[in-house]
C-alpha cells in the first residue's frame, strides 16, 4: 500500500508550503509563519488583495492630482506613475486564482517561468477552467534562493515532467 501512496502523489516545495500532485488533481497546502500570513491575507481568493492595491492606487492617483494642482511635477509624475502601474496590474492580475485544489482533467496549459537572478523567483502558471466555465491562472511560486530555490525548482520542475504537466 504504501508504494501505491507514493507512486500515485509527489511533491515539492512551494514559497508558502508544498504542492501535492496526485492524479486527479492539484493540491497546494500552506505551511508555516508564511502560509499562515498567505492564507490570512488572501483565503481562497486574490479578490481582497486587489482591492487593498486598487484603494492604494486611487489614493496615489489623488496624491498626483494634488500635486499637480501644487504645480509640485516630480511628485504628480511619481505619485501618477505609481498609481496607474497599479490599476494596470490590478486589471492583470483579476485573471488570476488563489484555488488550493486544481482539478487535473480541468487543465489547460501548464507553464515554467525561470527566475531572472537576483529580481523574481522560478513559478509555474497553471491556466484551468473553473466550474463556471471561466479559464483562470494559478501561480505557483517556487522558493526563492534563500531557502534552496535552485534545487527546489528543479525537483519541482521534473515533478511537472514526470507526471505529463509540462511537455518535455
Amino acid at each position: 500500500m504504501l508504494a501505491y501512496i507514493m507512486k500515485t502523489e509527489q511533491t515539492f516545495k512551494t514559497k508558502t508550503g508544498f504542492c501535492h500532485i496526485l492524479t486527479d488533481k492539484i493540491v497546494l497546502t500552506r505551511d508555516g509563519i508564511v502560509g499562515n500570513v498567505a492564507e490570512l491575507t488572501n483565503g481562497k481568493s486574490i479578490y481582497r488583495t486587489l482591492a487593498i492595491y486598487g484603494v492604494f492606487a486611487i489614493f496615489m492617483l489623488y496624491y498626483a492630482y494634488q500635486s499637480f494642482v501644487n504645480q509640485e511635477w516630480f511628485w504628480t509624475i511619481m505619485f501618477g506613475g505609481i498609481g496607474i502601474y497599479l490599476i494596470y496590474n490590478v486589471i492583470k492580475s483579476s485573471n488570476y486564482s488563489a484555488t488550493p485544489i486544481i482539478e487535473r482533467n480541468k487543465i489547460k496549459n501548464v507553464e515554467f517561468k525561470p527566475a531572472k537572478k537576483f529580481l523574481t523567483r522560478s513559478y509555474f502558471k497553471v491556466d484551468f477552467e473553473q466550474i463556471d466555465g471561466k479559464i483562470k491562472s494559478r501561480l505557483i511560486m517556487l522558493p526563492g534562493s534563500m531557502n534552496n530555490g535552485t534545487d527546489e525548482t528543479e525537483k519541482a520542475l521534473e515533478i511537472m515532467k514526470s507526471e505529463g504537466l509540462i511537455k518535455k
